[in-house]
């Protein structure tokens, strides 16, 4: 059964009533972020119920000492936790002399949140009776601000509701703080300096080992019905990583007594005094003030809705599942620092430490280009060439010569820090998945000159790579790739998984195609680059060979590519023949029976469908998608997009619905038991995948968009919008018609079904 107490809501996330066993849930649900930082949506004031705390900055990591029993040449050297950062948002409230403590109070009515994905604001409110009888109400806000992205801002609100009430309002910053996942209870954070003055406070700590500095600050002012008390903190406790104010407020029946608190980080990766910087950002804050700070946020938003919303009529649940995923990807990058990337749990938790997987290049790129600027997608595809050089040293680590890159499978700075050895040794389809994204970025932009600039450089680290890891069998005369593992990780250390051989040869191939085509017409980049690889047209003869004799398993009988060469000895035994109490088998199973089940986490051999569908007629993705998918479990967030894509191509609407719904409510409604622990960020890109490439039909095909519109029955219309070459097409999608507005200064022609159709800028066009 999965969960269903968020209410259906078009623009929030709502949860209603006060349930202790939801909290960890809700506090990922509700998350906030701006890019720069963001935190888990926990309570401000004393908890002592179940909870996950966490607040996290973007590009600020610890490197923990790989776990292992058996040491094995090549392991990565550490495992990058996702650090818990200092906490700001802290305010401990006392009424009539008791701790506000919602796990301990006599009564908790009317408890609600909101998540406002429209204005980027979360809200909380309830009534409580404490053990002394006193009754309050309580209103928070909170919301991390897009223009300053190194300010959050609390104003917490209480009401005393049955008598006149003392409130002590005791907020602080503290860096004593423990990560979720610490090995041996250890702590990340070395305290530095603290310092406070009038209503201002600043906790400096660095963490161990990578030696980040952060300051985290607040600054306070107490209200007492909406008039500034102009209060100074009646105590000051300190210590060496916290610091706690103290202010007193008494409050009559009736009246609204508050607290407006300012807080954040600044960070030695953006200044070289953190505690300076924070003094300024905080003065900046006061300037603008608490009303237009909120008024500034809710514009910032709207500039960001305005060209990434997805409207969808006559469904509420699929309306509020694609913006609370266009949300979160906007709440965790937004390209402003080409340093950053985008982690699988976001702002959300610490789960799959570090900061960047192919998820980025397979699934999230082709949403920033086309709702944002192409200069945020061609800063992620930038993060990739800076990280070119440790790349080559990763392949180095593995035995690769010559400049063969092997681009991690999980890294903060482009070493390889993931901990589990089979994926990091076999899982190298995640190179194809680099090399895809500068080809598909070059397909929908129309920017060349990436590749030239930086791309081809790229490209031939991946090509080497390919032709040293390809070994050429006598047995079958032809090159095969052995012991990998492809996007199925219920299958390790296999041989010629399909699309890891298909992507290795496409690779090669692009990468010659894209050689010849430098030499040709950026004749100085090609001179420049071959004398800093020392290519020469021999070494690429081998790697031709390689590419022009590269093995597929196929199987006569069924017409398919196999997924690897073993994948027929496998009892074949389909997921609905499965008894559901086995489900989902990540839990229920032991790993060495799941690696002898035919059962499929997630797209694979239809991965290589979807990246290269206009290799293979669509009677082919019928049947590999009819030989597939029904030993697919989907147990990855990656699996039901590509899958609803796919299904809607071949027309299947109520299955590509069915899809849709999983991949956009994969966590509002939990389906993998584990939202407590995150989200899952990247597959929400997937999520907008769905509907634009797959109802939508949307795909780039000789600089031209084409379109086949699909609707699912149950809606009325759907809209999308879609940055194109710097001009930005509008598209509605009803049941009967499809409509086109160009925003735009020149007309273009889009494909419908195949028939070409002229938009003209700033006129509706019906199909």
């Amino acid at each position: 059964m999965n969960q269903d107490y968020i209410k259906p809501d078009n623009w929030s996330i709502i949860e209603e009533g006060f349930d202790l066993d939801q909290v960890k849930s809700s506090e990922s649900l509700f998350s906030i972020g701006n890019g720069a930082m963001g935190q888990r949506a926990n309570f401000e004031e004393h908890y002592t119920g179940e909870t996950f705390q966490g607040s996290y900055i973007a590009g600020i990591y610890y490197p923990d000492k790989t776990k292992v029993g058996w040491w094995k040449n090549g392991y990565p050297e550490y495992f990058a936790k996702v650090l818990n950062a200092p906490n700001w948002i802290g305010i401990n409230i006392e009424v009539n002399g008791e701790n506000l403590d919602l796990a301990a109070c006599a009564a908790v009515k009317n408890f609600r949140r909101e998540l406002n994905m429209k204005e980027g604001i979360y809200n909380r409110s309830f009534e409580a009776t404490l053990q002394n009888g006193t009754q309050i109400s309580v209103n928070v806000r909170r919301f991390l601000s897009l223009d300053l992205d190194e300010v959050g801002v609390i104003n917490y609100e209480i009401t005393p509701l049955n008598n006149d009430a003392k409130i002590v309002f005791k907020p602080y910053v503290d860096a004593g703080v423990h990560n979720e996942d610490a090995n041996w209870e250890e702590k990340f954070w070395e305290p530095l300096d603290v310092k406070n003055s009038g209503n201002e406070a600043f906790v400096t700590a660095r963490t161990f080992k990578t030696h980040f500095t952060a300051t985290t600050f607040m600054q306070n002012s107490i209200l007492l019905n909406g008039e500034d008390q102009n209060a100074s903190p009646s105590n000051v406790e300190a210590s060496n990583e916290k610091v706690q104010f103290t202010y007193t407020v008494n409050a009559s029946k009736g009246q609204t007594a508050s607290i407006q608190k300012l807080g954040g980080y600044t960070v030695s990766m953006n200044h070289k005094d953190t505690q300076a910087a924070a003094q300024n950002v905080i003065a900046k804050a006061l300037s603008f003030g608490y009303d237009k700070l909120l008024s500034n946020q809710i514009d910032a938003w709207a500039k960001i809705w305005e060209m990434s919303d997805i409207t969808i009529d006559g469904d509420v649940k699929a309306q509020q599942g694609i913006r609370f995923n266009i949300f979160h990807l906007n709440q965790t990058y937004l390209g402003k620092d080409s340093r950053l990337n985008i982690g699988p749990k976001g702002f959300t938790g610490e789960k799959y430490g570090g900061s960047t997987y192919w998820d980025t290049e397979a699934y999230c790129i082709p949403f920033y280009m086309a709702t944002k600027d192409q200069h945020v997608a061609r800063n992620l595809l930038a993060y990739r060439y800076n990280q070119l050089d440790k790349a080559i040293e990763n392949a180095g680590k593995l035995g690769f010569t010559n400049g063969a890159a092997l681009y991690p499978m999980v890294t903060m700075n482009g070493e390889e820090c993931h901990n589990e050895w089979e994926i990091t040794f076999e899982e190298i389809h995640r190179n194809g998945a680099i090399a895809f994204a500068i080809f598909n970025y070059y397909r929908y932009t129309g920017d060349y000159s990436y590749i030239p600039e930086k791309g081809l450089e790229v490209l031939i680290g991946i090509a080497r790579f390919w032709h040293q890891r390809a070994t050429f069998s006598t047995h079958r005369n032809q090159y095969v790739i052995l012991g990998v593992t492809g996007p199925n990780e219920y299958e390790n250390n296999v041989n010629n998984n399909f699309y890891t051989n298909y992507l290795a040869k496409w690779c090669i191939d692009y990468t010659i195609e894209q050689i010849n085509k430098v030499e040709k017409e950026y004749s100085s980049d090609f001179n420049r680059i071959m004398s800093k690889v020392k290519l020469d047209t021999t070494e690429i003869g081998h790697w031709k060979k390689v590419a022009d004799h590269m093995y597929f398993p196929f199987s006569e009988e069924h017409d398919v590519y196999l997924q690897q060469d073993g994948f027929l000895d496998k009892e074949l035994v389909k997921v609905h023949d499965l008894d559901k109490s086995q489900r989902p088998i990540n839990q229920k199973w032991s790993w060495d029976r799941i690696l002898r089940s035919p059962y499929i986490k997630q797209a694979d051999t239809l991965q290589g469908f979807y990246f290269f569908e206009d290799h293979f007629s669509k009677e082919q993705l019928e049947k590999h998608f009819d030989f597939y998918e029904p030993f697919t479990v989907h147990e990855s967030s990656l699996s039901p997009c590509v899958h609803s894509i796919q299904a809607a191509t071949l027309g299947r609407m109520e299955q590509a619905y069915t899809f849709y719904l999983r991949t956009s409510r994969l966590d509002l409604d939990d389906y993998n038991k584990e939202v407590e622990e995150g989200l899952h960020i990247t597959s929400m890109a997937g999520t907008w995948m769905s509907i634009v490439e797959g109802f939508g039909g949307m795909r780039v095909k000789n600089d031209s968009l084409h379109f086949e519109p699909r609707i699912p029955k149950d809606w009325n219309d759907y809209s999308f919008k879609i940055n194109f070459r710097n001009q930005i097409l509008k598209v509605s999608v009803h049941q009967n018609e499809t409509k086109f507005v160009l925003e735009g200064e020149t007309a273009i022609s889009v494909f419908v079904n195949g028939k070409e159709v002229l938009v003209e800028p700033n006129s509706l066009v019906t199909v």
